[in-house]
């Protein structure tokens, strides 16, 4: 994987709490047909077997069509599994020392919400921001909101890759998208879809309108 050619416009974000029942595989897998162009596993409540197990069949899952699988939190998961790269948030392993284990090839995004998050993170060698939380969100209940406004200054402060969350669906994404910023990260909008394959579709469609 060269980190260059990563595509971060929908990176989707998994949460088996809110597939509704169904198989969190098939849902991932209807969502990339859909153009998911990266995908990040998330399991706050699973077991260290039951993410690691997730991990490795989603991991198979996106080498079958060469798209990057990071790990959220998990050092050791990402290693396990031999993921494309990991996921910290403010309160994380240090990215430092995640860097010197993880090696340069692999990709590490960070967590931000402020101008000065987002440039210690690039200083330290964060290869993208993920910037949020921007509107409620039942994933994330603590957060507080980020202003597109404070988005766009994220954007502008770094020479990064800049991924909008938190809450983002198709009635909202026009308005993150405008400050500038290279993609979205979304769960429920797709995840929580009947046809995960087609809110996928929709959200890439109103993402890539903004790029081109």
């Amino acid at each position: 994987m060269r980190k260059q050619a990563v595509d971060y416009r929908l990176c989707l974000v998994t949460d088996r709490e809110t597939v509704k029942g169904r198989d969190l595989g098939r849902c991932v897998a209807a969502a990339i047909k859909g153009g998911v162009t990266m995908v990040q596993v998330r399991e706050k409540t699973a077991s260290s077997l039951a993410f690691f197990e997730t991990a490795k069949r989603l991991k198979a899952l996106t080498d079958r069509y060469q798209l990057p699988l990071i790990i959220n939190d998990r050092l050791d998961i990402a290693l396990a599994t031999e993921a494309d790269g990991l996921h910290l948030g403010q309160t994380d392993l240090p990215l430092l020392v995640a860097r010197n284990i993880l090696g340069a090839k692999k990709l590490i995004g960070v967590s931000v919400a402020t101008v000065r998050e987002a440039r210690l993170a690039e200083k330290q060698g964060a290869d993208y921001l993920g910037v949020g939380a921007m509107f409620p969100t039942p994933s994330k209940q603590d957060a507080q909101p980020v202003t597109v406004a404070t988005l766009q200054a994220i954007k502008a402060a770094v020479d990064i890759p800049v991924v909008a969350i938190g809450g983002i669906g198709p009635d909202n994404v026009d308005s993150v998208m405008t400050a500038g910023i290279d993609g979205v990260a979304i769960i429920s909008a797709v995840l929580k879809a009947d046809d995960c394959r087609q809110a996928a579709a929709k959200l890439l469609a109103l993402v890539t309108k903004h790029l081109r």
